[in-house]
């Protein structure tokens, strides 16, 4: 019989990690967006595996929420970020009316470093006017006027519309498309729109009004972006990476990590949870060769 390891959780410890995982607060998050949100508020229960070894044991390992199995992507490697507003991704979505065959269009601007939503508007129909107007206005609010932007989209008519491109030349802002025939070659924004649709409060059965739509998405842009721990930027929120604020966060982080481990060191076979900085963002649609990142 095997001896029992002298790091084992105690039954305390374990009723403390189901008691949180079920808190309203947490219930439709998994371990790796708890255990952060947890670090922030300087509390360390157990370590992410641990979590998931008791949700295991318990039978509380599941989908959460209205999430699905990841998709492999090509990534993109083209451009480089290494700072807000130097990389944009933008495309637009359909958001069903309540009256069968009416769509409301979904317009949205997301920076790729901070994956934060710096734009977006919803309309009745799609247009490359719409889209000007709206790059426009998204850059005067980020004060980025005639900085160089590039700003990737998929290969649809507003995207390549000669309205949208004269603006785009107006703003001093690069283009750049997906591949012709190439579904998944804007994956930051195919994977915000995920996230959006598969989130537990979207309205499946469609929007009364134009009004009731744009006042949902203005909820959601506001949870996303300064409530929704980011996995691909180490779990902190999209505003808190935009203001440059994520660095001092992850290294906080750290010390709370390093303090657990001080007091309790036989908790850990190895070194603590490193919570790096994530320096610079690829895009490239032009390289298939490559695992895409998720965006969301």
């Amino acid at each position: 019989m095997r001896p029992e390891p002298s790091n084992k959780l105690t039954p305390e410890e374990v009723q403390q990690i189901l008691e949180v995982c079920n808190q309203p607060e947490y219930s439709s998050l998994p371990p790796s967006q708890i255990v952060p949100k947890l670090a922030d508020k300087d509390v360390y229960i157990a370590s992410e595996s641990s979590f998931y070894r008791v949700l295991h044991l318990h039978n509380q390992v599941h989908h959460r929420g209205r999430s699905r199995a990841q998709e492999k992507r090509a990534a993109p490697t083209s451009y480089k970020a290494t700072a807000p507003n130097q990389v944009w991704s933008w495309d637009i979505t359909y958001c069903a009316a309540n009256v069968r065959g009416n769509y409301f269009y979904l317009y949205m601007i997301m920076d790729v470093f901070s994956r934060k939503i710096v734009g977006w508007e919803v309309h009745d129909r799609e247009c490359g006017e719409l889209a000007a107007q709206l790059l426009q206005r998204t850059v005067m609010r980020e004060q980025c006027f005639k900085k160089p932007i590039v700003l990737h989209s998929d290969n649809g008519a507003p995207m390549k519309s000669m309205t949208l491109k004269a603006k785009m030349e107006e703003l001093c802002i690069t283009g750049s498309h997906s591949r012709p025939r190439v579904s998944n070659d804007n994956p930051f924004s195919e994977s915000l729109f995920r996230t959006m649709k598969y989130c537990p409060r979207w309205p499946s059965e469609g929007f009364e009004s134009l009004e009731t739509a744009r006042d949902w998405v203005n909820g959601f842009v506001h949870w996303y972006n300064e409530e929704h721990c980011h996995s691909r930027i180490g779990f902190v929120t999209p505003a808190q990476r935009h203001r440059s604020q994520d660095e001092l966060i992850l290294k906080n982080r750290q010390e709370v990590y390093a303090r657990a481990k001080s007091k309790n060191p036989h908790r850990w076979s190895g070194e603590a949870r490193k919570w790096d900085y994530i320096k610079e963002v690829e895009l490239n649609p032009d390289n298939s060769d490559h695992e895409c990142e998720k965006a969301a």
